[in-house]
Order: structure tokens, then C-alpha cells, then sequence
């Protein structure tokens, strides 16, 4: 395989009386029939006259996959796309897209290059992202450069074995930014659409080399509640053709200070758990607001944390949950408020553009990924985080997406969270 973590990265310098410019356009449409909801994006799009490089598109789950891969590759047949489904809908700068809802993102980039490649996360999911980034360099005629960001979604559940196939290929110095396609009630109807069609167990990458400059941005909106302990045990996952097992790092943790780790992590929330301690079961709607984090780092003395979601209560009252955690980590009681998780989505935005070299006076519009966990904890009062977002982007296009998982660079080093939100802004 191409190492790519030595390379150079791409970088193109256009007079600002050029010509060529990036330009984007969001269009969200609502209803029951995919058909209907379509034709009316259709319509819109019509009167844009815009001619994308790269697209992207989400929608609720309740539509046909089938029909708008159709619709996008016929429409747009020599963009890069990439997308799926994405709980209850979609976000953009004109609101809440709500339940039923199919958004598409534009970019057109005359002077850019970009490139997307779909695969089926197999037995060995690291090496299928080692083929996705190449396929996807290859359809963007670039292969052998380091691009400036790559963007993946992907059915939930082996994140962090395709962000270390990506880093076998590019290291950190490329950020990997996206999201885990989500359903509306995690029963796991999830899909992913890419330029060959939709699909329930795969993940799609797109390589930018855009011509005018990205930022990004990706954070959390929670708190240490002031508990701390140290994973002691993990259960163990399997990784690769070799079916290999390791005790090290795992979606389970089993113990916290060598105790029971439900019953640790129930006395770190207040007591809300213990009904369930032995009943076990889904915890999911109890947990969102009392994630646990793990320190990546400080960034002027400020630290920022990584989200994990715990999601059920296994036998011997173990926690499942929703991110790999390695044996010997310190796990921190996070909290979190409404209010928090709707102002820290507009401080996403704003980081990601403050990130572009010509900061906001060069926005020409964004993508947001904002979890699917948070959105339903918000609630009623989500307009106000598609509004947030909006202020930060200054009114100009973006879109949302609501996923069950969120990749991001942070303090330099590409990871997967939960209940985070991952930004990008893209200079004009």
C-alpha cells in the first residue's frame, strides 16, 4: 500500500480576483413520499444553476434509498457523493428539516478536486478503509497526494478499526472528519449511500482538495462532574482475518477500580442506574446527559475531553458502550445541560471557520455533524441549535446531519466519540 503520511499536503493559492470560486447551496425538503420530496428538490436545485463537485446527502430513514442515489447520479453524474441516513431528518440554515426530511449540500469548486469510494466494512475493516482512501484519491485523479481533509460515513460499530486503516495511509497529518449513519430509534436500520448505491454495512470516504481552503472543528458540550477511575478490565474484541483476541481495548468495560463498572459508574450519576443494575438492558435514555470522557489533551490550559456513551448493562454488570476504551485509561463523569449542548453546536461552527485563513470574511458556507444522542435530548427546542449553527456561519449554507457516532481531529489526532459534534467550513 501507498504510504502517504510523508507527502505533501496540497496547497493552492488563488488570486482573489480569480474567477473561479467555491460556491455552496443547501436545499432540505420534507414529506412522506420520496418521489414528491425529490421532485421538489428538483425544482429548487433547477433554479440554482449550480454544477457541484462533490455532494452531500442525507435524509430521513424512512426514504428510498434506491430512488435518491437514482435521482443524484443521474442529476449529477460527475460529482463525488456521499451520505445515508440521519436521524429524523436534516439541519439547515433555514431550520429544522424535521421527521421525513432529504437535505443536499452542494459544493462547486471549478479549480478543486474531489473524489469519493465506497466499501463494505468486512472482516478486516482497517484494510477496507486502506482501499476506500485510495479508490477515493484514484476518482479524484489524484493518487499519491495527501488531501486536506477527508470526510466518512459509515454503519456504526467499527470506527476506530477504519480510522487506523485511514492513518495507515495518511497518518494525522490529514483530518478525518464524519459520522456513523444513524436510524431513528437504534434498532440499526442504518444505511450509507455512495457512488455505487446504498448500502447497511459499509462506509463511504470522500477526498477534498478544495482550491480555496477548509477549517474544522470538533468538540463536545459536556462537563466533569468531578468522578474519576481507571478501566481495569475491557472485554475483548475481535480484529481482522486472524480473528485475533485482545484484552487490552473493547467496547465493554468490565471493571473501574477492579468493581463492577455499572455499579462505579451508577454511584458517579447519582443512584438513576440502579434499578437496572441487575435487570441489565438498554440505558441509552437514561445516559446522554452523563457521558464519561477520556483527556485528550489541553489547549491553553483548557482540556478537552473525548466522549464515550455507555448504552446498556451487560451480565456481571459491565458497561456497553458506544467507543473502544483500552485497559488502564482514566474515565472521567462528564455532565451535560440543554443549554450547553445547544450554544456549544454554534462554537463548533464558529472554531471551524475561525480555522480558515481568511476566518469568517472568507465563509462561503459548512457541514455539521451533531449527534443523534444530543438532538433528542434537546427536543423540542433543536431549532435553536440549527439556528446557533446558523449564526456562526452567518446565515450562509450548510447542512446537518444527526448520527449515532462522530469522527473528528483533535489536538491533532484523528479519533471517533460520541455525543460530539464535528464542523467543517469551506472558504470561497
Amino acid at each position: 500500500m501507498l504510504d502517504l503520511q510523508d507527502a505533501s499536503v496540497r496547497v493552492r493559492h488563488v488570486d482573489d480576483g480569480d474567477k473561479f470560486m467555491v460556491a455552496l447551496k443547501s436545499f432540505v425538503r420534507a414529506g412522506s413520499s420520496t418521489a414528491d420530496t425529490l421532485a421538489e428538490l428538483d425544482r429548487a436545485i433547477d433554479d440554482s444553476g449550480m454544477a457541484p463537485s462533490l455532494v452531500y446527502v442525507f435524509y430521513d430513514g424512512v426514504h428510498d434509498d434506491e430512488a435518491i442515489f437514482d435521482y443524484v447520479r443521474t442529476r449529477f453524474p460527475q460529482a463525488a457523493m456521499l451520505g445515508g441516513t440521519s436521524c429524523n431528518g436534516v439541519m439547515s440554515e433555514s431550520g429544522l428539516g424535521g421527521g421525513g426530511s432529504i437535505g443536499m449540500l452542494l459544493i462547486e469548486d471549478a479549480e478543486g478536486d474531489y473524489g469519493a469510494a465506497a466499501v463494505r466494512l468486512g472482516t478486516d475493516p482497517a484494510a477496507c478503509a486502506e482501499q476506500a482512501i485510495h479508490a477515493a484519491l484514484a476518482a479524484a485523479d489524484c493518487a499519491g497526494e495527501l488531501p486536506e481533509l477527508i470526510w466518512i460515513y459509515q454503519a456504526p460499530g467499527q470506527e476506530e478499526a477504519v480510522i487506523e486503516g485511514l492513518r495507515r495511509v495518511v497518518g494525522d497529518r490529514c483530518p478525518i472528519i464524519g459520522g456513523s449513519s444513524a436510524d431513528n430509534d437504534v434498532r440499526g436500520a442504518w444505511r450509507q449511500l455512495g457512488p455505487d448505491g446504498p448500502m447497511s454495512d459499509g462506509l463511504v470516504v470522500a477526498v477534498l482538495f478544495s482550491s480555496r481552503g477548509i477549517g474544522f472543528a470538533f468538540q463536545g458540550g459536556y462537563e466533569p462532574s468531578g468522578h474519576s477511575g481507571i478501566v481495569t478490565r475491557v472485554g475483548y474484541d475481535r480484529s481482522g482475518e486472524s480473528g485475533v483476541a485482545t484484552r487490552v481495548r473493547g467496547r465493554q468495560i468490565l471493571t473501574i477500580d477492579n468493581e463492577p463498572a455499572a455499579e462505579v459508574y451508577n454511584r458517579w450519576i447519582g443512584g438513576d442506574l440502579a434499578e437496572k443494575l441487575d435487570a441489565g438492558g438498554s440505558i441509552l435514555a437514561n445516559t446522554t446527559m452523563y457521558p464519561l470522557g477520556i483527556d485528550a489533551g489541553k489547549i491553553e490550559g483548557v482540556t478537552y475531553y473525548l466522549l464515550i456513551h455507555p448504552d446498556k448493562i451487560l451480565d456481571g454488570r459491565a458497561l456497553s458502550t458506544f467507543a473502544c476504551i483500552e485497559e488502564g485509561t482514566r474515565l472521567y463523569s462528564m455532565r451535560g445541560k440543554r443549554e450547553r449542548l445547544i450554544e456549544r453546536a454554534g462554537r463548533v461552527a464558529a472554531a471551524a471557520t475561525a480555522n480558515l485563513a481568511g476566518g469568517s470574511k472568507s465563509l462561503a458556507g459548512g457541514l455539521v455533524v451533531y449527534c443523534a444522542g444530543c438532538m433528542l435530548a434537546v427536543g423540542e427546542q433543536m431549532p435553536e441549535v440549527s439556528d446557533a449553527v446558523s449564526a456562526s456561519f452567518e446565515g450562509l449554507p450548510f447542512l446537518g446531519c444527526f448520527t449515532v457516532g462522530e469522527q473528528g481531529s483533535m489536538l491533532e489526532k484523528n479519533a471517533h466519540g460520541n455525543l460530539m459534534i464535528s464542523a467543517i467550513a469551506f472558504a470561497r
